[in-house]
């Protein structure tokens, strides 16, 4: 699962194509900036179809947190908002396994279990976590980072100093 496609120009895509070839894998893009939930659902959608055992993240932090609220929905047979609006947000059991492929550091989302999604129609911007929604690992290659326009560093400077305050 990716965001908007900067991977494809990055050599990212490639790399992590390079690395699962040897799997049966389905790739889903467009998860944007402040995940959002009824994207998240087309996502959600095909791994029920097709039986999803394992989600790789590779971006930032909002395909992180995209992919932490499918963890926790794959399995959940409710709604999948009720995951945000009840204490199932703070996860004690084991959601589905991911990993994650960091094209962004800024938010630390790689590293903890928490997460934020959005509702558009709602208006709504929840957050979630817990104990079952820590990646099984996390991958971060430097030249990436090199690669990234100074601005996106400055505003990932700007986002990971935020998050500290908060």
């Amino acid at each position: 699962l990716y965001g908007g496609g900067s991977i494809k120009t990055n050599g990212v895509y490639n790399q992590v194509k390079e690395a699962l070839k040897d799997y049966e894998w389905q790739e889903f893009g467009g998860i944007p900036a402040n995940p959002e939930y009824s994207i998240l659902l087309d996502a959600l959608k095909i791994i029920k179809e097709k039986q999803i055992t394992y989600l790789l993240a590779v971006g930032g932090g909002s395909v992180i947190d995209g992919v932490k609220f499918l963890s926790a929905a794959a399995n959940y047979e409710g709604e999948p908002w009720e995951i945000l609006k009840t204490a199932y947000r703070t996860m004690e059991g084991k959601g589905l396994p991911f990993g994650t492929v960091l094209t962004l550091p800024a938010t630390g989302s790689e590293m903890n279990s928490g997460a934020v999604i959005s509702r558009r129609e709602t208006g709504e911007k929840l957050a979630m976590g817990g104990p079952g929604l820590f990646p099984q690992f996390s991958v971060l290659d430097p030249e990436v980072i090199r690669s990234i326009p100074k601005k996106q560093i400055a505003n990932g400077i700007t986002d990971a100093y935020t998050h500290v305050l908060e």
